[in-house]
C-alpha cells in the first residue's frame, strides 16, 4: 500500500513541471551560478587614491611596497580628500589611503605615534578585504622596522633590538581556505541551503496545489510516502550536490564520503518533516515562492556562518537551532572543509556527531509535529464532510 503511495508521489511530482524545475534544475543548476559568480575568489589590482600630505620619504616608502602588493594598484595622486571622495563616488577608485602632514615628524619623534587612515569601498567585501589586508601586511612590516630604529636610538644593539620585535614571532597558515577566497568559504553553506531551499519550496507548492485542488490527504500512509518519495529523490540530488560539486568546483574537499553520505541521511529527514509541517499551512500554490524569498537570507545569516554566531542574539540562535540548516551546514562545513569525521574520530580529528545528533533530534520531533498535524487535519476535514 504504501509503495503504491510513493510511486504515484513521485508520479506527481514529475507531472508537476514547476516542481521538476526547483526539485532537478534549480538544485543543480544554482551551484554553478554562484561558483560562476564567485570563480575568482581573489580580485587584484583594486584602484586605489592617494592623499599624501605629508610628502615624505617615510610615506612615499610605505606607498611603494603597498603598490608592489598584487591586491591593490595605486592609481590616483590627489591634493585633497574631497578630491580622492569624488573619485570613490564615482567608482573610479574602491579605497583611499590618507597621510597627514605630520607623519614623518611623529615617526621621527621616539614618543610619538603616526596614523594613517584608510578609507575602503564597502559596496563590495572582496574590495574591503584585498585593500585592507594588504595595507595591515605592510604597516606590520613598517612597524617592526620603526620600532627597530627607535630601540637603536635608545643604545640598544641590532641584535637586543631584534630580539625585542621578535620576541612572538608567528607563522601565518591558512588551514582551510588555502586561498583564502570567499568562494571556498561561502560556497559550502550555500550549497547546504541550495539543497534546504529547494526541497522545502517544492514541498510546499505541492501542499498548496494538493490544497487548491482539494487533493490532499492527511493518513500516515499518505505522509510516509510522501517522505519517501522526496528522500530517494533528493538523495541523489544531495551526492552530486555535495559530494560531486566540491571536487569540480575545486573548494576544500578533505572529508571522506561515507561521513558525507551518513550527513545527508538525517538532513534530508529534518528537511521533509520540517517542510511537510509547514505545508500544512500552505493554501495555495504561491505561498510556497513567498516563504522562499523571504527565508532564505534569513536562514545563512542566521545560521552563524556568514555572519559570526557571536554576533547573533542568544533569542534569535535559538530560533535558528529549529531549522534544519543550521546544523546541516555546519556539520558538513566541518566535514568537507576542516576533515572533521563521524566515524573515525580521535584526539586529533575533529567531530561532527553533535551537529548529526541534533539533526536526528530533529527529524523525530517534526515527524512527531507533522503526524500531529495531519491528525488534527484531518479530523477537521471528517468533520466538515460529515457537515
Amino acid at each position: 500500500m504504501v509503495n503504491g503511495k510513493i510511486a504515484n508521489e513521485i508520479r506527481r511530482i514529475f507531472r508537476d513541471p514547476g516542481v521538476v524545475v526547483i526539485f532537478i534544475v534549480a538544485t543543480l543548476a544554482y551551484p554553478l551560478l554562484y561558483k560562476a559568480i564567485y570563480w575568482n575568489e581573489q580580485i587584484t589590482n583594486v584602484p586605489v587614491a592617494v592623499v599624501d600630505l605629508s610628502n615624505s620619504p617615510q610615506s612615499r616608502a610605505f606607498l611603494h611596497k603597498w603598490n608592489a602588493a598584487p591586491d591593490i594598484c595605486l592609481t590616483h595622486t590627489c591634493t585633497s580628500m574631497a578630491e580622492a571622495e569624488q573619485l570613490l563616488r564615482d567608482q573610479n577608485v574602491h579605497g583611499i589611503i590618507y597621510f597627514p602632514r605630520d607623519f614623518a615628524a611623529q615617526l621621527a619623534d621616539p614618543l610619538g605615534q603616526a596614523h594613517i587612515s584608510l578609507y575602503c569601498d564597502m559596496s563590495s567585501f572582496l574590495y574591503m578585504k584585498a585593500i585592507y589586508l594588504s595595507c595591515n601586511q605592510v604597516m606590520l612590516e613598517q612597524m617592526r622596522n620603526i620600532q627597530i630604529d627607535r630601540y637603536e636610538q635608545m643604545g640598544m644593539g641590532e641584535e637586543f633590538a631584534w630580539a625585542l620585535v621578535q620576541d612572538a614571532p608567528y607563522h601565518e597558515i591558512a588551514l582551510f581556505t588555502p586561498t583564502g577566497g570567499y568562494g571556498s568559504f561561502l560556497i559550502p553553506a550555500v550549497l547546504m541551503l541550495i539543497l534546504h531551499q529547494t526541497l522545502f519550496f517544492g514541498i510546499c507548492m505541492l501542499g498548496g496545489t494538493a490544497r487548491e485542488e482539494n487533493m490532499d490527504q492527511y493518513s500516515l500512509e499518505s505522509l510516509l510516502a510522501r517522505a519517501a518519495a522526496y528522500f530517494v529523490i533528493y538523495f541523489g540530488l544531495s551526492v552530486i550536490v555535495l559530494g560531486l560539486y566540491p571536487r569540480l568546483f575545486d573548494i576544500p574537499h578533505v572529508g571522506a564520503i561515507d561521513d558525507i553520505l551518513l550527513l545527508i541521511v538525517p538532513y534530508l529527514l529534518a528537511i521533509i518533516f520540517f517542510s511537510l509541517c509547514v505545508s500544512v499551512f500552505i493554501r495555495n500554490r504561491e505561498s510556497g515562492l513567498v516563504l522562499l524569498i523571504s527565508s532564505s537570507l534569513i536562514f545563512l545569516f542566521m545560521a552563524g556562518i556568514s555572519w559570526p554566531k557571536e554576533m547573533i542574539p542568544d533569542a534569535w540562535w535559538y530560533i535558528a537551532c529549529c531549522i534544519p540548516y543550521t546544523h546541516g551546514a555546519h556539520a558538513f562545513i566541518h566535514i568537507n572543509s576542516m576533515g572533521a569525521s563521524l566515524l573515525h574520530t580521535n584526539h586529533f580529528t575533529a567531530s561532527a556527531m553533535p551537529e548529526w545528533i541534533a539533526l536526528w533530534i530533529q527529524t523525530g520531533a517534526y515527524f512527531l509535529f507533522a503526524c500531529l498535524l495531519f491528525f488534527f487535519r484531518k479530523r477537521q476535514g471528517n468533520k466538515a464532510a460529515k457537515q
